[in-house]
């Protein structure tokens, strides 16, 4: 077992799903029939990573139940309840158990056929305090071709963005809490600290050019589960 710890960031209202998050925090969202979080966690167990984090919020209780009995035996999982918080305190208040090691971090709600082995060798290799893993999106609506007198051509249904976007995935050396102390209770690490790395040269993009998607709203949600019957190219485990 490789104990380099995944944090995965629990915590969201997942407020663009609801009526169905009132009862379930969105990693307890099912595709198929286990919850995106545990499809998350198979990833990076896939590539040998099975020590996980989970910073819990709303709901975290819920999380907690499901993966003391449902969660493969051979992960080792702890449970750190980081209250109605922002993305920077939630990672602030799982430091004392990472150990002063570098650490993965990803959100609780997107799943990707990336390759975790290869995205932490290109963290070593380059040596800045993040990496971050940027993603192609597909966007939730169909592109249509028209001249410019209004004549359509052709549409494109719902097609893979060539701009890149924050995936997740994230690799951390333990410098990144430099940039994280003092911060106000609902900072989001995805703002300041992250302009603030980037500024100083410390952050890097690994580009991921395979499948990646968000579960951010119910559309998505269906779209996950469709994949998982046709075609669940995340799923690298079952290839």
């Amino acid at each position: 077992m490789k104990k380099i710890k995944t944090v995965i960031l629990c915590g969201g209202k997942g407020i663009r799903l609801r009526p169905y998050t009132e009862d379930m925090p969105k990693p307890m969202m099912m595709i198929g029939d286990k919850p995106i979080l545990w499809h998350i966690m198979k990833i990076y167990s896939h590539f040998g990573f099975k020590d996980f984090v989970l910073s819990l919020g709303y709901k975290g209780d819920k999380i907690v139940e499901w993966c003391k009995k449902n969660c493969e035996k051979d992960w080792n999982i702890e449970f750190v309840d980081t209250g109605d918080v922002g993305t920077t305190q939630r990672i602030l208040l799982v430091r004392k158990i990472l150990d002063e090691r570098d650490f993965f971090c990803t959100y609780g709600d997107g799943v990707s056929d990336i390759n975790i082995q290869t995205l932490l060798d290109f963290h070593k290799k380059h040596g800045k305090i993040a990496t971050v893993t940027l993603a192609h999106p597909q966007t939730h609506f169909g592109f249509v071709e028209v001249t410019i007198d209004g004549k359509i051509i052709k549409f494109a249904e719902k097609p893979i963005m060539r701009e890149w976007v924050n995936g997740g995935f994230f690799v951390f050396k333990k410098e990144i809490f430099d940039y994280l102390e003092g911060r106000g209770k609902d900072d989001m690490i995805e703002r300041e600290p992250f302009e603030k790395l980037a500024k100083n040269g410390q952050m890097m993009g690994y580009m991921h050019r395979g499948f990646w998607k968000c579960m951010d709203t119910y559309a998505d949600l269906t779209l996950l589960n469709d994949l998982w019957e046709r075609d669940p190219k995340w799923m690298l485990w079952k290839k």
